[in-house]
């Protein structure tokens, strides 16, 4: 093997110079016409704002359904733990990515989420409900998996960061949507919550309708053999009159590399293991420090922590401040690399769970309301009930300048492409079996053992996340795909340390 490290130097670096001299020219990357592409990663990224719309739909509809008058539909504490709680079980769409492909996977996931708005709009009881919401998971599940593989794959190094935020952009404007069409509906005026479900229903037919026009991945065709349709879907990427063709080279050498499916005794492989333990890792710790928990109850908590402002009021502005800060973070994150964002997120993460565990715990008034059923006084006479407010903000502003986007995009930078489809599908997994542990579990923990206690075990998880950050994640900022691979062939340790 040709050594990454020619001669001794005291300098860092995570990728050799060997490797650094076949970068894709600057000039070219200047040259090239992304409308194309912006295009692209447009339609596939409407079932990122499908999966953010769907995700927090609970938010806003479960204080309307535990006051519902008809029994039949009326949520109970344990009913609305489940209907929090189980759309995460879309997870199982880790098989799809490498049997359809990128594109189609995408294309797949508007049928259960049709279905599954359509049971939630017309649901007579908790049980059409639940499945709903099954159903709309199952569909984030895919969205999961294959829209950040498909926005690498499509994308160039000078737009791969901005672009790879993209679905988290998206995701949190789903969010921010639903919340403000969620306090409309309680404000009596266009929407109650079989709206909402209507609602959800025009991201996915436009997703679908402009995907029919969209092409496939070119690395993803160029592994199925189709060499015409790959050079011909890097040129539509690209515009006709670039010189696409030294990348498209670059492409192929990398896919014929890695032609046949990883086997078992690849695994084993440092090149195979080490970059799966890494997206793996980054989605599991994503899970745990509790921006699921966070987003999915995140009226109950307001109201649990009687803050000055009405709690959907709060809901919109913390979407209001996500969406900002993951605007921050794609616009940074090509220009401050990907590590530094992972450091500060974590960081400021662990200061705002911190700040909420120990002003519930030292602040017995704000016990006083419960989650569901008790009203809370109509203007609240102490200034410091703005603390919870300003601490879930300053969480969600972290979460979304780093640890939200980012794991995204090096989940789908770092793992080899032979494996992408499958590991990738492992992400998803381990993502959504931990957040539905921790959100079926969370309203239980507070009830046996009080609302400090989850927000101190995200501080504790947090302060793991700077740590395994700067031991196990490598800085991709402006590599290429082949580079990033070649990096992790190679079978250097020193970015461990």
């Amino acid at each position: 093997r040709e050594p990454l490290v020619r001669k001794t130097s005291s300098s860092y670096r995570t990728f050799p110079e060997s490797i650094i001299s076949k970068r894709l020219d600057s000039a070219y990357l200047r040259s090239l016409n992304n409308k194309r592409l912006y295009l692209a990663a447009f339609a596939a990224v409407l079932g990122n704002f499908n999966f953010g719309f769907a995700l927090v739909y609970p938010s806003p509809v479960i204080p309307a359904l535990e006051a519902h008058p008809n029994p039949a539909l009326r949520l109970d504490q344990h009913t609305a733990s489940w209907f929090g709680s189980v759309f995460p079980l879309g997870a199982a769409a880790m098989v799809l990515n490498d049997r359809l492909g990128r594109k189609l996977s995408i294309m797949f996931s508007a049928l259960p989420s049709a279905v599954g708005y359509a049971l939630m709009a017309g649901a007579q009881g908790v049980g059409m409900l639940l499945l709903g919401r099954v159903l709309t998971g199952y569909a984030g599940g895919i969205t999961s998996a294959s829209i950040p593989v498909y926005i690498s794959e499509i994308s160039h190094p000078g737009v791969r960061g901005m672009l790879g935020a993209c679905p988290q952009i998206m995701a949190v404007l789903g969010s921010l949507i639903l919340y403000a069409l969620g306090n409309a509906a309680l404000a009596g005026l266009v929407l109650d919550w079989r709206w909402l479900a209507v609602a959800g229903e025009v991201p996915v037919l436009t997703m679908i309708v402009l995907l029919c026009f969209m092409p496939n991945s070119p690395r993803f065709l160029l592994s199925q053999g189709k060499e015409d349709k790959a050079l011909g879907s890097l040129c539509w990427l690209r515009g006709k009159d670039t010189a696409y063709a030294q990348e498209y080279e670059q492409i192929k050498d990398s896919v014929r590399k890695q032609s046949r499916r990883v086997t078992c005794a690849e695994i084993k492989d440092p090149f195979m293991y080490k970059p799966i333990l890494i997206a793996v890792g980054m989605r599991f710790l994503q899970q745990l420090s509790g921006v699921t928990c966070v987003l999915v109850y995140l009226q109950s908590i307001f109201k649990k922590t009687a803050v000055i402002l009405k709690p959907e009021y709060d809901a919109a502005l913390v979407g209001l401040v996500r969406l900002l800060s993951v605007v921050i973070a794609a616009v940074s994150m090509d220009k401050a690399g990907r590590k530094i964002l992972l450091f500060v997120s974590a960081g400021v993460m662990l200061v705002s769970n911190l700040t909420m565990g120990l002003y519930i715990h030292f602040m017995p008034a704000s016990q006083n309301s419960t989650i569901a059923n008790k009203t809370l006084p109509a203007e609240p006479t102490n200034y410091i009930t703005l603390i919870p407010l300003l601490a879930t903000m300053f969480f969600i502003m972290g979460y979304a300048m780093g640890w939200g986007p980012i794991t995204w995009l090096l989940m789908s930078e770092i793992l080899p492409l032979k494996a992408r489809g499958v590991a990738s599908g492992l992400c998803v997994v381990v993502s959504w079996l931990t957040a539905f542990t921790l959100t079926q579990s969370f309203l239980r923990v507070v009830e046996a053992f009080g609302l400090e206690v989850p927000f101190l075990f995200f501080t504790i998880i947090c302060a793991g996340n700077i740590l395994f950050t700067g031991c196990c994640v490598p800085e991709t900022k402006g590599r290429s795909l082949e580079q990033i691979e070649a990096f992790f062939r190679t079978g250097r340790r020193s970015f461990m340390r």
